[in-house]
């Protein structure tokens, strides 16, 4: 009796250990295939994003010298990028561009978001993709669009001028170029905002625009406390991109180089800077440098901007 005992439990492990040993199968193949999904784009993300930057990284550790060629030579360039006076330039201009045009943009987005959202708005769908086309529009292709029409000679400021007798300024002055800018970008770029913001005002519940027109709250009020509120998450995203767009920004003021080469120079922007250091200069490791001591600043300044909305809203 013992030993039929003592032979049921080893029995009974047995038995069990088949279902178990299939339990675990499956599971390693549900790991597995987990991780068939993720692959594809981690290897897309390494590829486009990681090794770039790894290799901007390494690059801006060496200098390129007449003795001794492609040597190593620490934070050197970094020393140098953080005193160039050429950077900090291109810097100052674009950081003033950030506080001028980006308010200015999404201004005009949001209220024309709030406008097409208050349902008194008469053919507010022509209005939306209308408002929206511009964003369809390539920056290349809009940067030549507004670059002859803002021609004092051969655009529409010159044929204004020639037919009233008037005196318009020239955009393409060194005085005007940043704000001609601000307005291709801000033409650009309304659109994109607008849509994210009136996404997040269709989500809003009904019911509480009810309570606030029972309560006898006008408009203005139920735009202030509940509207405008109530899609702060989207408007602290669309100024992250904003952001991060400004501190990118390349398309406008190198096309337009060709048209006001007396207006933009070679480190008018800090992207600018980079490609003509890296593609006239041949100056590859200094340019690289540029790069990422501009992605580091820019990626601090975002991040704090986050913080902010996120303790703002909260």
């Amino acid at each position: 009796m013992t030993t039929m005992s003592q032979a049921a439990p080893a029995v009974t492990r047995a038995a069990d250990t088949g279902p178990v040993r299939r339990r675990r199968a499956v599971s390693a193949r549900h790991r597995w295939t987990g991780w068939g999904f993720l692959g594809p784009f981690a290897l897309v993300f390494a590829l486009v994003f990681l090794a770039p930057l790894v290799y901007s990284i390494y690059l801006s550790l060496f200098r390129n010298q007449l003795v001794g060629g492609n040597s190593f030579v620490g934070l050197d360039n970094y020393t140098q990028a953080l005193q160039d006076p050429e950077f900090w330039s291109g810097f100052g201009r674009v950081a003033l561009f950030l506080v001028v045009q980006v308010p200015i943009m999404l201004g005009i987005a949001l209220l024309v978001a709030l406008a097409i959202d208050s349902g008194r708005l008469y053919g507010k769908t022509f209005f939306r993709i209308s408002i929206f086309m511009p964003y369809a529009v390539p920056a290349v292709v809009a940067s030549l669009l507004w670059g002859f029409m803002y021609g004092s000679r051969f655009g529409l400021v010159g044929n204004l001028n020639d037919a009233f007798g008037w005196h318009l300024p020239n955009p393409l002055a060194p005085s005007w170029i940043l704000a001609s800018i601000g307005n291709i970008v801000t033409w650009e770029f309304v659109g994109y905002n607008m849509l994210i913001f009136y996404a997040a005002l269709r989500v809003i519940p009904t019911s509480l625009y009810e309570a606030a027109e029972i309560d006898g709250a006008s408009q203005w009020r139920i735009v202030r406390h509940i509207k405008v509120p109530a899609i702060r998450g989207s408007l602290v995203i669309a100024t992250i991109f904003s952001i991060i767009g400004s501190f990118q920004l390349f398309n406008e003021p190198s096309i337009l180089k060709s048209l006001a080469p007396n207006s933009i120079s070679t480190y008018f922007t800090p992207n600018l800077y980079a490609y003509s250091l890296s593609f006239s200069g041949q100056q590859y490791n200094y340019s690289a440098t540029i790069a990422i001591v501009m992605g580091v600043i820019t990626m601090i300044i975002a991040y704090a901007v986050q913080l902010r909305g996120m303790r703002r809203g909260n």
